[in-house]
Parts: structure tokens; sequence; C-alpha cells
């Protein structure tokens, strides 16, 4: 783990068809998942997620997201779990279309915090305020 600035440049798994990336802040852990989750790669996912610390605002950005399989819906799930039981949350940030569908497919969408970009770029506008208060997406 390398420092720079005030943040920690945290764990990264990369694989042919899976990055992750994980950024830890203060108050906030940014993680940033390209290619696919699938069976052969979700432990990989799930490590990312987990070497997270569970008691701050998570922000999972889905930008690069190919796809999002069974496995990766549960892994997601679970870490909404682990991350709301310490106090903090889980936010999916700007899912692709694809992996937009399997949130609403799932219900994912229901139960986690879900911001579009467009959504993205009014929260950052906005004094700092519990997500919880923004719109979620449909």
């Amino acid at each position: 783990m390398s420092v720079v600035g005030d943040r920690f440049l945290g764990m990264g798994e990369r694989s042919d068809r899976l990055d992750v990336q994980v950024n830890v802040g203060d108050r906030v852990v940014q993680v940033r998942v390209a290619g696919e989750v699938d069976i052969a790669t979700v432990a990989a996912f799930r490590s990312a997620l987990w070497s997270a610390p569970a008691g701050s605002v998570l922000q999972l950005d889905m930008s690069g997201l190919r796809l999002l399989s069974a496995a990766g819906v549960r892994t997601l799930l679970a870490a909404h779990l682990r991350v709301r039981a310490c106090g903090g949350e889980l936010i999916l940030v700007d899912p692709t279309p694809v992996v937009a569908r399997v949130l609403r497919a799932t219900g994912l969408h229901r139960v986690m915090t879900v911001l579009e970009p467009t959504r993205v770029v009014e929260a950052a506008r906005l004094p700092a305020t519990p997500t919880a208060d923004l719109m979620l997406a449909a």
C-alpha cells in the first residue's frame, strides 16, 4: 500500500478480464472496477471490496464494468450488508447499461444507492449531505 497526499492508494487486483483499484481516503473509499465479474473473477472482486474499511462510505465506480453475473450480484449484496452493519454505506456509481439492467432485474437498485452520471455531478456540487437524501436511480 502506498501513500499519495492524504490518500492511501490501496490494493489493486488485475487480470485479463477484471481490473479493480481501491483508493482509501479519510471518509470515503473509492473502488473502481472494470471488465467482467463472473464466477472466474468474483474472488478478486470480493477481495477488493473486503479490503475496504467497512464503517465508511464505499463508492463503487461501475462505469467500466461489462458484465455482472449472479456471483457478482451475491458479492454486492454481501458487501452491502457488511458495510451497513458497520455503519457505512455502499454506493454504486455510474453502472453501464448492461449492469444497470442486472441491478433492476435483481431488485438491487431498490436496496442500494445507485448514482447515475448526472446524479454524480449533482451530488458533487452539493455540500456534504448524507447520501440517503439523494435520489435513487430507477
